[in-house]
């Protein structure tokens, strides 16, 4: 069974998923995904409550697509979703710089 047939998650299917923008608006998309509504999803985010990170861009409040796919457990083929490699875990990059 490949992603693409895989039952719709949430609300919002895995190939739909797979073709968000880089950035998008937490409503309708977040609240899809998570199965919940218009309402609850802002307040969850103004609560600080939901399970993604969402940036604030003037009134609008905007996710990462790699964060949602991340929380939904949704691998991108090529990693991170910008082409490029994934990049290093904090706790990585700390232990790395303070090594001598």
């Amino acid at each position: 069974m490949t992603q693409q047939t895989v039952a719709r998650r949430g609300g919002l299917a895995v190939a739909e998923a797979l073709q968000l923008p880089v950035m998008f608006d937490v409503w309708p998309t977040v609240g899809e995904a998570l199965g919940i509504g218009r309402t609850a999803t802002y307040q969850l985010a103004r609560d600080g409550a939901l399970p993604i990170p969402c940036i604030r861009v003037g009134r609008q409040l905007r996710a990462k697509r790699s964060d949602l796919l991340n929380f939904l457990g949704i691998r991108e083929e090529n990693g991170d979703g910008a082409g490029g490699p994934a990049p290093t875990p904090l706790a990585e990059r700390t232990t790395e710089s303070t090594g001598k």
